[in-house]
């Protein structure tokens, strides 16, 4: 009754703000966590309750039917949200930042062709997919030319959300008959009989997200819906914007992990025998924490500035690779400072410890990271560092 009751508030109230939304429906993610945590089970019930407190659409400008709500408050609605159920929060991030790049464009690039995409999410509360973080700028799968368009063959992993998700947003390689290779990109409808998915994620940590392989087999994509194309293995403006919006959003939900681990650690550490040792993990938890915090703040402000570029996409892996070591070490302390009854699982405290740990794999990893920082302050061409 209160979760019904929960989702109806939160749902028929349009004034009230996407991260009051996020708040009010916290407690029956919280509740629900253990469970599909503990039994590698897709979030399905809490996307129905995101959908029905109108957050599917939360990005989409509010001239095309949404609430025209910005990364930094989308960012913010993701953290609240990651607070109570990490897998939850993470596969909503992908349809976050799928929808928040078109509307981006359609604000400040006046790109038209975006805005039907926008209004059938808002209209119809469709879910998008993205498999950005397993083909990335390299690409993957085959699209093979034929008249009137391609035939698409591919596996797409890491899919998160694959479960509820209406279209894949995604790309596949074309090689020309002499040799040169472009990714074309497009969306894949998730209904399409030639659109499977297979059940692989079984994993350390976000065990919700339902993260999994989606296989696309001779996929007929018309060339009126490729949406663009571009150079295989090589950095195209899009994809620049792309990583300046879409990695703030992700990495807010690392940081809410973070948060809510220290603030389960500090609530079992006030039970314990009060020592300088504990007092000083405690101070060291929050000195973790609040770097994470930092970095974050600063994304956000390299989104601000409208202006994504080469630059941009070195500034916002910086604070990537930054958000991710201080959240994991933030956690990580908050287990000593817990002490040994951080290790049951009743707690919640080791499920944050283990959902932080995806921080680490989501482009631009440690290596291609400290090489693209480091060929920007030498100066040297960055195109093909990914």
């Amino acid at each position: 009754m209160a979760e019904t009751a929960t989702a109806r508030e939160a749902g028929t109230d349009t004034a009230m703000s996407i991260t009051e939304i996020a708040r009010r429906l916290a407690p029956v993610l919280a509740e629900r966590a253990a469970s599909h945590d503990e039994n590698d089970r897709f979030v399905s019930e809490n996307y129905a309750l995101l959908k029905e407190a109108g957050l599917v659409e939360a990005g989409v400008p509010v001239e095309l039917g949404g609430r025209g709500a910005e990364v930094r408050e989308l960012a913010d609605m993701l953290r609240i949200l990651a607070h109570s159920c990490g897998s939850t929060a993470l596969a909503f991030s992908m349809h976050t930042h799928q929808v928040a790049i078109p509307a981006w464009r359609w604000r400040h690039q006046k790109v038209s062709v975006v805005e039907p995409l926008l209004r059938r999410v808002a209209a119809e509360r469709l879910i998008l997919l993205s498999s950005g973080g397993s083909d990335w700028i390299g690409g993957s799968g085959r699209a093979e030319r034929v008249e009137g368009g391609y035939r698409v063959t591919a596996r797409k992993v890491f899919t998160s959300g694959a479960e509820a998700g209406a279209v894949l947003m995604t790309g596949a390689i074309h090689e020309a008959e002499d040799g040169s290779r472009s990714v074309i990109h497009f969306g894949a409808p998730m209904k399409a009989p030639e659109v499977k998915i297979e059940n692989t994620w079984r994993s350390l940590g976000m065990r919700g997200t339902g993260s999994n392989d989606v296989f696309i087999e001779n996929l007929f994509i018309p060339d009126a819906n490729v949406a663009f194309s571009r150079k295989a293995g090589e950095w195209h403006p899009v994809f620049q914007i792309i990583s300046t919006i879409a990695f703030p959003l992700i990495y807010a939900v690392y940081l809410g992990v973070a948060e809510s681990a220290r603030d389960i650690a500090m609530d079992m550490a006030r039970k314990r025998p009060q020592s300088d040792c504990v007092t000083e993990l405690a101070g060291q938890v929050d000195t973790a924490l609040r770097a994470a915090q930092i970095a974050h703040r600063f994304m956000l402000d390299v989104v601000d500035r409208n202006a994504p570029s080469a630059d941009t996409v070195n500034e916002i892996m910086i604070g990537r690779s930054l958000v991710a070591q201080y959240a994991i070490k933030a956690t990580e302390l908050a287990m000593e400072l817990a002490g040994g009854a951080s290790f049951y699982r009743a707690n919640g405290l080791e499920r944050r410890f283990r959902d932080v740990q995806g921080a680490r794999f989501h482009p631009l990893q440690s290596g291609p990271q400290a090489r693209y920082a480091g060929a920007v302050a030498l100066g040297q061409p960055v195109d093909r560092i990914f």
